[in-house]
């Protein structure tokens, strides 16, 4: 769907996405609705290109409120904003200082937001099991708000990626683990410090650190094949029922300000799917990139193995643009190049 701005068209815009399959009523209506955005973080939110942060690398407030206020106006019971901050305690700090309106967005109704870093408000960690056994691990232990919800929501922005070359709907559930058990500090509850061990480094091998559900008998490898196999593992453990892209405006070169050569985009649009796999398939070739299904060595997966490709090979979902239903505008119509 065409949307060039972070105004009222937002809404209007996802309102007319969602008509085109037919609507979200039944799928939240009771229910509780729980929606990861992707507030990547080094210790603070940048601005790039002369705008705020959520133009160009992390979810904008903008879309956050319209679709909450879309979901509560279509009968959710609850929705719940989650994501992992760089530091304990609540979450409305850190959306705030991602630019979001907390007092708008809490003022909707029934809206609430946790800090999946750590256990949070839970008593304990969700086990959340792969049901194919998984590609690099069988389970991950995860904040409880990713088990206790109806309806799982990924809220994403059109970007490149240095380590999996694209970050989408699928992506976005890296963040899904918490640092409290996945991060270079792990395990403590009062970790902070980035999932380094999740990424390693390039002796391969998972390192010190026991990560909750990592196989023993798969050699993770390096970053290039270990990250692409976390994010399938991910998927297939935590289904995406509404994956939604923001390419209103953001930007290429990759995922944050500390990536190089980073340059302003404006796709304008925003890519709404009900499978996160195929949703990223369009979100690539709207990229500009030919082959959603390409192997390594093909851009945008130059580097690393490609996860659409994996989580299709396990069942997710297809990357096939040949058997991808698009409804709304075409493909050709909505392309906008990133850099190979």
């Amino acid at each position: 769907m065409r949307c060039q701005t972070y105004g009222a068209e937002v809404q209007d815009a996802l309102r007319q996405s969602f008509a085109l399959f037919g609507g979200i009523h039944t799928l939240v209506h009771g229910k509780v609705v729980t929606i990861k955005v992707n507030l990547t973080s080094n210790g603070s939110f940048a601005r790039l290109f002369d705008r705020p942060p959520g133009e160009s690398y992390v979810t904008h407030g903008a879309t956050g409120i319209a679709l909450s206020s879309l979901l509560l106006a279509e009968g959710a019971r609850q929705v719940r904003i989650v994501e992992s901050a760089t530091y304990a305690g609540p979450l409305e700090p850190f959306l705030a200082e991602a630019g979001w309106d907390v007092q708008t967005l809490l003022a909707l109704g029934n809206v609430t937001l946790e800090n999946t870093r750590n256990l949070g408000g839970g008593q304990s960690y969700a086990r959340l099991s792969v049901p194919s056994g998984g590609y690099l691990f069988s389970y991950f232990d995860v904040n409880h708000s990713y088990r206790d919800t109806d309806v799982f929501v990924s809220l994403a922005k059109l970007k490149q990626h240095l380590t999996a070359g694209v970050t989408l709907s699928m992506k976005n559930l890296f963040g899904v683990t918490p640092n409290a058990l996945y991060g270079a500090q792990a395990p403590s509850e009062d970790a902070t410090a980035a999932r380094s061990p999740l990424h390693g480094d390039e002796s391969g091998g998972w390192g010190p650190i026991p990560l909750p559900g990592a196989r023993t008998d798969r050699n993770p490898g390096t970053a290039g094949s270990r990250v692409p196999r976390v994010v399938a593992d991910l998927c297939s453990a935590r289904p995406v029922d509404l994956a939604i892209i923001d390419g209103i405006t953001a930007m290429s070169g990759g995922e944050g300000p500390w990536a190089p050569g980073l340059a302003l985009t404006t796709p304008g649009v925003l890519i709404v799917g009900l499978n996160p796999v195929s949703t990223d398939a369009v979100g690539v070739a709207v990229m500009g990139y030919a082959d959603p299904r390409a192997t390594r060595g093909t851009p945008p997966f130059a580097t690393c193995d490609n996860h659409l490709l994996l989580a299709e090979q396990a069942g997710l979902g297809s990357a096939d643009l040949a058997r991808i239903e698009v409804r709304g505008m075409g493909i050709d119509q909505a392309r906008y190049p990133y850099p190979a």
